[in-house]
C-alpha cells in the first residue's frame, strides 16, 4: 500500500485556493510549503509535523489576510507542530484498538474488527477537522493581532526565503536530473523561453515534438540494427 500524496501542500494549497477565490495565491503558498516539507515523510512509529493543518490553515490564512507566502510560512510551521502533538495522541488512542481489533480476529469476528478500524479512521479524521475547523473559525481578525505580534525583522526574513525557494527548487531539480545527455534540452528550453519570450506551454509542446522524433528515431535505428 503506498500513498496517493494529494494531501501536500502543493496539492492541498490551490484546492483551498480555488475555494476561497485565490487560485494564484493557493498555488504560491503550496509550492513554497511543500519545497519546506519536501523531505518530512512519516516512517514506521515516527510522527512528522502534520504538513495537511498546517498547509491547509497556512494557505487560508495567507488568503484571509492578504500578507502572502511570508505569513503562511511564519503560521503554518508552527501550527504544524501544534498538530503534530495532536496526532500523536490520536496514535496513542488508536493504540489499544489495533490490540483489540486482534482478538476479535483471532475469534472471528471480522464484523468487530471492521468497526475498529472505522472508529481509528474516524479519529484520525477529528486529528484534521478540529484544529481545522476551529483555525478557519477564529477568523482573520485573530490571525492579524497574531501577525502583528510577529517582529518585521521575522516576516521580511520569511519573505526573503519564500523568494528563494522557487530558485532553491529549479537547483535540487536540476541536481537530481541533470546530465551531459540533457543538458543541451535544458538550453534549449532556457533561449526559448528568455531570448525568443516563449511561454511555457509552447516549450513544452516543443520538447514533446522533439521527444517525439527522438523515441522514433531510437526505434527506427534498433529495428535496423536487428
Amino acid at each position: 500500500m503506498g500513498q496517493s500524496m494529494f494531501e501536500r501542500p502543493i496539492v492541498m494549497g490551490p484546492l483551498v485556493g480555488l475555494v476561497m477565490g485565490d487560485f494564484v495565491m493557493g498555488i504560491i503558498v503550496g509550492a513554497t510549503l511543500e519545497l519546506v516539507w519536501m523531505g518530512i515523510v512519516g516512517v514506521g512509529s515516527a510522527t512528522p509535523p502534520d504538513t495537511v493543518t498546517g498547509g491547509i490553515l497556512g494557505t487560508a490564512y495567507a488568503i484571509m489576510t492578504g500578507e502572502g507566502p511570508e505569513v503562511a510560512l511564519a503560521l503554518a510551521i508552527p501550527i504544524a507542530l501544534l498538530a503534530q502533538s495532536l496526532g500523536m495522541l490520536v496514535r496513542t488512542i488508536n493504540a489499544p484498538l489495533i490490540h483489540k481489533a486482534d482478538r476479535y480476529a483471532q475469534s472471528g469476528n471480522f464484523k468487530k474488527v471492521a468497526s475498529l478500524h472505522w472508529l481509528g479512521v474516524f479519529f484520525f479524521f477529528l486529528n484534521g477537522f478540529i484544529p481545522s475547523f476551529l483555525g478557519i473559525l477564529v477568523g482573520s481578525e485573530v490571525v492579524n493581532v497574531i501577525i502583528e505580534w510577529i517582529p518585521a525583522v521575522v516576516t521580511d526574513g520569511l519573505g526573503a526565503a519564500a523568494a528563494m525557494f522557487p530558485a532553491l527548487g529549479f537547483a535540487l531539480l536540476m541536481q537530481m536530473t541533470f546530465s551531459k545527455k540533457l543538458a543541451p534540452f535544458f538550453f534549449l528550453g532556457f533561449v526559448l523561453a528568455v531570448f525568443l519570450g516563449l511561454d511555457i506551454i509552447p516549450v513544452a509542446i516543443i520538447g514533446a515534438i522533439i521527444a517525439t522524433v527522438m523515441y522514433q528515431l531510437q526505434q527506427s535505428n534498433e529495428g535496423a540494427a536487428t
